[in-house]
């Protein structure tokens, strides 16, 4: 009965797509109440219901369109920071404020331990609950987030350590306040000192990634999403919006954004795809977390025998070749 209500648990109302899953959830859930109420052997029945519900999970997460993917990486139950570094980290001490204005709770930063590998942590966090949501600022960070990861990220170096960060932000806190005490510069920055810091820089994008606000922490020598998160340079509605000035056109702004994680594997933007259990992280949240420590550690102990000098001119090529324009615009190593 626990198992099948956490995955009951794990769809989500609005997303449309998931119905005929939730309606065989509900259905099984309902099939085990009955076997447990009244002492009645459907154990076939109860086996061929979850053999149905897992064809139906896996052919329809087969055949996602970029805009469906884009609200599978926003589910409200999808691992969020505070997620990883409970249950993927061995240790973690948490290191506040900018030395400037104030401590941007939108971004935690610390130093962390999995295993026997010791490095400094930098997410994006949203929060579970809408008071933790709005602590957090549904994970728009404001400058001093981004001044307080580069503070730590300069530490790390000096420390020797190497540096992890987890993207899961809609994009940065585009207020009055946040743009007088300079967002736009504080990212720039931010991106800009990230090519010339000499320890390796693992990058996961665990949900959203959304535009500078991802990319404030988004550079590193190895960049990995998540299978069912996204990354774009404007989320989907803001994209119809400006393009089309209709909201309804939202999805077909997803599919030519190309945000999905196959997409940019393919545009040569992200160097790996973490694979998700069937149906999303939100159905299997540690199964997830596991997948993401597994790739992060493994990037790790390939960076670690890599020169200083080495790795931050090959972190710049790697970016470089990004905006590349075969037969036209080679990149200058």
């Amino acid at each position: 009965m626990a198992d099948t209500k956490k995955r009951s648990e794990g769809s989500s109302p609005g997303m449309a797509f998931e119905r005929p899953i939730q309606e065989l959830e509900d259905k099984l859930s309902e099939l085990e109440a009955i076997s447990l109420r009244t002492n009645m052997d459907l154990a076939s029945e109860v086996e061929a219901l979850r053999r149905r519900l897992s064809e139906t999970i896996e052919t329809t997460y087969a055949g996602l369109s970029a805009w469906q993917r884009v609200c599978v990486a926003r589910h409200d139950k999808r691992p969020t920071a505070l997620d990883f570094i409970e249950k993927m980290l061995d240790e973690f001490v948490e290191l506040h404020g900018d030395k400037v204005f104030g401590d941007d709770k939108a971004i935690v930063t610390g130093l962390a331990r999995c295993g026997e590998r010791r490095f400094l942590l930098v997410a994006h966090r949203k929060g579970r609950t809408t008071k933790e949501r709005m602590a957090y600022n549904f994970g728009c960070a404001h400058p001093e987030g981004y001044r307080k990861a580069l503070r730590k990220m300069r530490l790390a170096e000096k420390l020797g350590l190497p540096i992890v960060c987890l993207v899961n932000t809609p994009g940065a806190y585009p207020g009055i306040g946040a743009e007088e005490r300079g967002q736009a510069a504080a990212i720039a920055e931010n991106i800009l000192q990230m090519f010339s810091i000499r320890v390796p820089i693992v990058v996961v994008v665990i949900g959203e990634g959304g535009s500078g606000g991802a990319l404030g922490i988004g550079v590193g020598d190895r960049v990995y999403m998540m299978e069912h998160a996204y990354y774009s340079v404007i989320s989907p509605e803001g994209c119809a919006a400006i393009l089309w000035k209709d909201g309804e056109k939202t999805p077909d702004a997803a599919e030519a954004l190309k945000l999905t994680a196959p997409d940019l594997l393919d545009l040569g933007i992200v160097d790996g795809v973490v694979p998700e259990p069937a149906g999303g992280a939100h159905r299997a949240p540690l199964v997830a977390m596991a997948q993401v420590r597994r790739q992060v550690l493994e990037a790790l102990d390939e960076l670690e025998s890599i020169p200083p000098n080495r790795l931050i001119e090959e972190r710049r090529v790697k970016f470089r070749r990004i905006g590349e324009i075969p037969g036209r615009f080679p990149v200058v190593s």
